[in-house]
Formats: C-alpha cells, structure tokens, sequence
C-alpha cells in the first residue's frame, strides 16, 4: 500500500486456535475425573476399581471425539467450554456410580448415564456439523416458537404424557421417558433472541416516567405479558413450578439485554411476584413448596416430606471439607442422584468442593457471555446470552432450592444430575455456543483489492 512516498505493509492479526490448550485441558479433565473414580472405589470398599481403564477409555473417546470435530468444523470455537462440561459430565458420573453402589449391583444408573452422556456428545457433534452457521436459525424463529410449544405441551397429551410426583412434565413411550421442556427451553431461547432482534427498537422506545423509572408504551407490553401468562399456563396445568420460573426469568433478562432498560426488569419482577402470589392463593402444591421452604421441620412439613430436611443434615455432615468421596451417606436422601445431586457432592466433598463445582459453572456461563460480546451480529448475541443464563438460572433455582434461599422447584443441575433429558439438552446448548464462539472469534475474511478502473475509449487522463 502506497502512501505519499512510503511504501507500507498491512498485515492481519490471525488469532490462535487453541486446541492445543483444550486438548491438554481435556486430559486434565478426564484425569481428575479418574482420581475421583479411584477415590469412591478406596472410601466404599478399600480397593481401586477394577474397571478403571474401561471407564477412562470411555470418557477419553467421548472427549477427543468431539474434540476432533472441533479441530475439523469450528478450529476458532472456545478452548474452555469443552474441558469444563467434560469434568462436570464426568463428576456427575461418579457420583451417580458412588450411588450406584450403595443401592446395590441391580441398579444400573452409571451405565445407563455413561449411554445418555455418549447419545448426548453424539448429538452435541450432529449441532457442529449440520449447524454450520448459527444465523440461518434465524430464519425459522417462528417455526421454532411453533416447536418449541409444542414440546411444552406434549405432557400434556393424553396417553402420551406422565404425571411423576405431581408434575406432569415426562413423556413416555414404552419403556423409555423424557422430558421435552429440555428442548423446548432452547427452542424458545432461539425464538425469543430472534423476536428481541426484530423488535428491539420498539421496545426501547420510552413511554413515560413513573416515580423517576423510564417506563414502555403500553401496546409494547404485549410480548411480557404473553411470556408471563405462558409461564403461568406450565404452572398451572403441568404442575411445573421450575420451569416456569425458568421460561419467565430467560424472557426478562434477554429482554433487558436487548433494550438495556431497567423498566422490564421491573415490570418482570412486579408480574412474577404478582404470579407467585395468585399461585400461592389456588394450588396446594404451590402452598407445600412454600411449606417446606419456611420450616421444613415443622411437624406438618414433615409429615408430607422429609426429602430438604435429609439434604440439609447431609451438606451440615459434610462441613468444610466433606467427609470424602465414598464416606458419605448421601444415599439417604431421596432422589441424590437427581434433584439432589448437589447436598451429595456438599456431603462428601464439603463446602470447599461444592464451591469449586460452582466456580466451574461460574467459568463457563463467563465463556458464553463472553461469547456474546465477541460476537458481530445481534441476534448471536441475544442467543449466546440467553443460552448462558439459561443455565445460570438453573443452577442458581436448584442450588437456591437445596439450601432454602428460594423454595424447591424440581428442576435438575446441569451436567451432574442423572437423566438423558437433561444431558442431551445440556450438551446442545455447549455445541451451540462453540459454533457462535467459532464465528465471533474467527478472523473476518480480509476485503478483496478493487481493481482500478480504465478510462473509456476517447477519455484523457490527468496526471497531477
């Protein structure tokens, strides 16, 4: 490039790839995976696992499988993301086999996760290769919604969905269940970033103000006021009171990324805790939850339940350090391996451990948000965001449930808790936040040279 009488080079900065770094990452991953392996097998019966190498084998090929397809289909995707949903998937593993273990050798819940966890990577690797580039979801936003409400709505069908402990959010069919408000919280998450991006103009536009707060148009509070009675609608006929929360929380924030309004967070918490307290006055369930939150060791509580009472003693046994993998009892509370997956890891790994566990949600919800601010179109944005909270509000309502900062909802902890439902959504929400992170971190193609232009036939040129 000529300027003036100086001849200068441009050169393009071309980023690292990284997958070096998360190759080592993952074989630091699956080797704590293993030391927390071999420590069950020394604290249940004093002796290393016999199937050790069978089991690292299996979660090695699951890692560098997609790994693999990282390198071939998305080289510039996250270098974090993977290595911090292996270790999590494979914590979650131990524990459940830990559990295993204590219910005795006809229980078959680790083998049974060791399949939904491959079916899960399988499935996140489909995402990668046929989702090539995450904007063409935008064209489909309303089909998607369509989708997505259809799989809310399929427990209840009749014949075809389950009523399990009050709730009727399972399907089944045959032997098999599932749970199909896993995917539809993605689809709506791509539905709800899609509509933000069409209509975030005229949601921004300021109203009027009320008590200093800059408060929408009225006739710009339709969407809100859909998702809030969408979420009420799962409460009241499905019995869902987790998912609920978790539809309604997911629309408000995206709604507030995509304006940068503090009014619809107000309005947002207004309506939910409106919703909350005309749920409380009609369902019973809603009544029990409450109960249980407040006092759950009141003679009453304990009469229905002693399931948060058991999780509490549980993480209070475990103290600051725990009492060691394999030590424990937390075969003693009901559902350790699902809803309460984490009073088992406070337990036996303590305060110290729940809090690493935590931190490593903590990085990864971080790489996806930063994700979002890498990336170069909006609606990647919204949708990277709205995939990230997603699971920080997840982890927070279980966490918050267990510990009675909120009351218990039912909903299971990402990566950790055993079933196929929750892993198979879990790993295609990873899968779509590599391929954003590809595109955001990718270098832009550098701009082709514009040919100068010859002068017509006939036409003179000036020479300065």
């Amino acid at each position: 490039m000529r300027i003036g009488g100086l001849v200068t080079t441009v050169s393009q900065f071309v980023p690292r790839t990284r997958r070096n770094v998360e190759l080592a990452l993952l074989v630091l991953a699956v080797a704590i995976v293993l030391l927390a392996y071999v420590a069950v097998g020394l604290g249940v019966d004093g002796t290393v696992p016999l199937d050790l190498a069978t089991h690292a084998g299996t979660l090695l090929a699951i890692a560098v499988s997609l790994h693999l397809v990282l390198r071939w289909r998305a080289s510039y995707a996250d270098p974090l993301m993977l290595p911090i949903a292996v270790l999590l998937n494979g914590l979650g593993l131990v524990m459940i086999h830990r559990l295993d273990l204590a219910k005795g050798p006809d229980s078959g819940m680790a083998s049974r996760q060791v399949m939904w966890s491959a079916l899960a990577v399988a499935g996140a690797i489909a995402v990668l290769v046929l989702l090539r580039d995450h904007r063409r979801l935008r064209r489909y936003t309303y089909t998607i919604m369509a989708a997505g409400l259809l799989f809310l709505l399929l427990p209840l069908v009749p014949f075809l969905g389950r009523s399990v402990y009050g709730a009727r959010i399972w399907i089944g069919i045959g032997p098999f269940s599932f749970q199909p408000g896993e995917v539809a919280k993605i689809l709506l998450t791509i539905f709800f970033a899609g509509y933000l991006v069409q209509t975030r103009d005229a949601l921004a536009l300021v109203g009027r103000k009320v008590l200093g707060l800059s408060l929408p148009r009225a006739r710009d509070l339709g969407p809100i006021l859909i998702a809030w009675i969408a979420s009420l609608l799962v409460l009241v006929l499905e019995r869902d009171l987790g998912s609920s929360l978790l539809f309604f929380g997911l629309f408000v924030a995206m709604l507030y990324v995509a304006t940068e309004r503090l009014s619809w967070i107000a309005i947002g918490l207004t309506l939910f805790a409106g919703g909350c307290w005309l749920a409380y006055l009609l369902f019973d369930h809603v009544q029990q939850r409450v109960m249980f939150w407040l006092d759950p060791w009141s003679q009453e509580a304990l009469a229905q339940s002693d399931q948060l009472v058991r999780g509490l003693m549980g993480m209070g046994a475990g103290g600051l350090l725990g009492t060691g993998l394999g030590r424990g009892h937390p075969y003693l509370t009901y559902f350790a391996e699902s809803d309460f997956i984490v009073p088992s890891f406070a337990e036996e790994l303590g305060l110290v451990g729940l809090f690493a566990i935590l931190v490593l949600y903590g990085l990864l919800v971080e790489r996806g948000l930063r994700t979002a601010l890498g990336t170069r179109d909006g609606f990647g944005k919204l949708l990277a965001t709205g995939l990230s909270f997603s699971i920080a509000l997840q982890v927070f309502v279980v966490v918050g449930g267990v510990t009675r900062v909120i009351p218990l909802t039912g909903l299971t902890t990402p990566f950790l808790s055993q079933g196929g439902s929750s892993l198979l959504a879990n790993w295609a929400i990873v899968a779509i936040l590599l391929r954003i992170s590809d595109h955001a971190r990718r270098p832009v193609p550098p701009a082709r040279p514009v040919a100068p232009a010859t002068p017509a036939a006939g036409q003179q040129t000036v020479t300065p």
